[in-house]
């Protein structure tokens, strides 16, 4: 089944991790939503720069450290996605209580892993 992935943290580096994911939720047949600091493609994937006319996200996976983050609080909750992954790196204690006093769910792992072990 298909989740509409929202992928923060986007980047156009072929060496990136953000990178990896797209190409891995593509090939596994998601629907992704690419945001970053510049515009761009990825594996067919527009990448934006601005958080806006997003519908129906089922889940955020963050590539951005904790104190980049906190600029995104406010509409991440908004979209009240199912869930947010926490990649390696971006792991918030802050931002978990604010997502689960919201219902929405808090997953600290890689989307990666979760993609190959069919997890996801």
């Amino acid at each position: 089944m298909s989740k509409r992935t929202m992928v923060l943290g986007a980047s156009l580096k072929t060496n990136r991790y953000s990178n990896f994911a797209i190409h891995k939720l593509v090939e596994n047949d998601h629907d992704v939503v690419a945001v970053g600091l510049k515009k761009g493609e990825v594996a067919g994937v527009e990448v934006k720069t601005e958080l806006n006319n997003l519908e129906e996200i089922d889940t955020v996976t963050l590539y951005l450290n904790p104190s980049r983050q906190k600029q995104y609080y406010n509409t991440i909750i908004a979209l009240n996605p199912k869930r947010v992954i926490f990649n390696p790196g971006t792991e918030n204690p802050e931002f978990y209580q604010l997502l689960e006093e919201n219902n929405i769910e808090v997953e600290v792992a890689c989307t990666l892993v979760l993609l190959s072990t069919d997890q996801y």
